[in-house]
C-alpha cells in the first residue's frame, strides 16, 4: 500500500540526484553499484562504519525497533548530516520483503527520521516485487534483473573463494588484493556485455585465488547463519569474518543467491498454501529456475577446477528442514535459516555462529527454536546463537565465540 504523503522518485530526479545506498556485502553491493551507474542512475554505496552510525540510529529509531533498521536508518542519516551531499539533489533507497518481518517497515521508520530532522524533501526509493510501492523514475528492466543475478552470483563466487584463502594465507593482504582486482573487474563489465562470459571469468577467478601462497594448515570451519543483514554485514556484526580468521578459524557463509531463490520460493508457496498470487507463483517459478541454473553453472566451475570446495546448490538446501520445521514458517529468513544451518552441518561444518537482533521473534523461532532438536540429531554440533543490538558488549559477544571455538578446536584434535 503507498503512502499519499510520501515523495516519489521521479523520472527527473533519476537526471539530477544521487542515490545513496547502504552497505552490505562489500563485493556484492559494489558490483550492484556500477550496474546501477550503468542503467542510468546516479549512486552512491555508503561504506562508513563510525559509531556515529549507531548514535544516529538510537535518535531516530526506537530502542526496541530491530537493530538491523537502527543501523541503516543510522547510516543514512549520519551521511545526510555529513554536509557531503546536497539535501535537494539525494535519495535513499531500501528493500521491502513484503513478509511479515519488521523489516517491511523500515522505509518507513526512515521516513519519519527524515520529516524529524527537517529532510522530509528527500524521497526513499522502495526495492520490492510486490507492489508495495512504485517510483516513476525507477524501475526494474528484464536488462537490469539478469544483470543483477550475474551481480549477486560473482558476489557470491568472489567471498565464497575469498574465505577459503584469507585464513591460509601467507602473505597477509594477498587475498584482498585479489578480492578488489575482481570485484573491480565484475562491476567495470557491467558497463558492457562481458559479465556474460562467465566460463572465461570463472576460471580466470579461481586461477588468480589459487595462485595466493597459502599453508596447508587445517583450521576450524565456521559457519555464520541468522538474519540476513547481521550475517553478512561487517558493520552489523562487528567484523565477525575478520574476528574469526584473526582467531585461527574458517568463516563459512553460504550466497546472497540463496536468500533470493527463498523468496521465489515462498511466492511459489503462497500459492500452494492458500492459494493467492497465482500471477506471483508463476513468475516465481521461472525466475527459480533461471537461478538455480545460473548457480549451479558457477557450482560446476569450482568443482571442475577442483582446488576449491564446493557449496550445496538452492535445491539441495531447501529440503534440508522438511523433518524439523514447515515451509509456511517464512517470517524474516525462516525455513531458510534451518535449512542453511543443517545443511553446514551436513557438509562437514559442525560448528555454527546464529547472529540475530535482540528481540527478533523469526529468529528466535527458525534458529534458537531449532537448536536443541538440531543438538539431539547432531550431538558432534556446535552451535552458538550471538544476539546483536546498540547495548550489546563486544566483549561478551567475542568470549561466547572464543568458547565455542575452544570446543571446535578440542573437537577437531579429538
Amino acid at each position: 500500500m503507498q503512502q499519499d504523503n510520501r515523495v516519489e522518485f521521479t523520472q527527473e530526479m533519476k537526471k539530477t540526484h544521487t542515490i545513496l545506498i547502504p552497505n552490505m556485502l562489500n563485493m556484492h553491493f559494489e558490483i550492484i553499484e556500477q550496474l546501477l551507474i550503468s542503467e542510468g542512475y546516479k549512486v552512491e554505496l555508503l561504506k562508513t562504519t563510525h559509531h556515529n552510525i549507531v548514535n544516529e540510529g538510537v535518535k531516530n529509531v526506537h530502542n526496541d525497533t530491530c537493530y538491523p533498521a537502527l543501523l541503516v536508518v543510522g547510516q543514512m542519516i549520519d551521511a545526510l548530516k555529513s554536509g557531503k551531499y546536497d539535501l535537494n539533489k539525494v535519495a535513499l533507497i531500501m528493500t521491502q520483503t513484503g513478509g511479515g518481518c519488521r523489516a517491511s517497515n523500515y522505509i518507513h521508520l526512515l521516513r519519519k527520521a527524515l520529516k524529524n530532522n527537517g529532510m522530509e524533501q528527500v524521497p526513499v526509493i522502495s526495492v520490492n516485487f510486490y507492489g508495495l510501492e512504485t517510483n516513476s523514475g525507477f524501475k526494474f528492466t528484464y536488462r537490469f534483473l539478469i544483470k543483477a543475478v550475474y551481480a549477486i552470483i560473482y558476489g557470491d563466487m568472489l567471498m565464497w573463494i575469498s574465505n577459503q584463502c584469507k585464513p591460509y594465507e601467507l602473505n597477509a593482504g594477498d587475498t584482498e588484493a585479489v578480492d578488489k582486482k575482481w570485484t573491480k573487474r565484475i562491476a567495470d563489465q557491467m558497463h558492457s556485455p562481458s559479465f556474460l562470459r562467465v566460463k572465461r571469468n570463472y576460471k580466470a577467478i579461481l586461477e588468480d585465488y589459487e595462485a595466493i601462497p597459502k599453508s596447508n594448515e587445517e583450521k576450524v570451519r565456521v559457519g555464520i547463519v541468522g538474519e540476513i543483514y547481521m550475517k553478512y554485514s561487517p558493520l552489523g556484526n562487528n567484523e565477525l569474518e575478520k574476528f574469526l580468521i584473526r582467531e585461527g578459524a574458517e568463516p563459512v557463509l553460504s550466497g546472497l543467491l540463496d536468500f533470493i531463490a527463498y523468496c521465489c520460493e515462498n511466492m511459489v508457496l503462497d500459492y500452494d498454501l492458500y492459494n493467492i498470487n497465482k500471477v506471483n507463483r508463476n513468475l516465481a517459478r521461472i525466475a527459480l529456475r533461471y537461478l538455480v541454473h545460473s548457480q549451479n553453472k558457477m557450482i560446476k566451475a569450482i568443482k571442475k577446477h577442483g582446488k576449491f570446495k564446493v557449496m550445496s546448490n538452492f535445491n539441495e538446501v531447501k529440503v534440508m528442514a522438511k523433518d524439523y520445521i514447515s515451509k509456511g514458517v517464512k517470517m524474516g529468513e525462516g525455513w531458510l535459516l534451518t535449512s542453511e544451518m543443517l545443511e553446514l552441518i551436513h557438509s562437514g561444518v559442525n560448528n555454527v555462529i546464529c547472529t540475530q537482533p535482540f528481540g527478533c521473534l523469526p529468529n528466535h523461532i527458525v534458529a534458537k527454536g531449532m537448536m536443541r532438536k538440531i543438538k539431539d540429531n547432531y550431538p558432534e554440533s556446535n552451535v552458538v546463537a550471538i544476539d546483536y543490538d546498540p547495548g550489546a558488549s563486544t566483549i561478551n559477544q567475542e568470549n561466547r565465540i572464543k568458547l565455542m571455538l575452544s570446543n571446535a578446536k578440542m573437537n577437531m584434535e579429538k
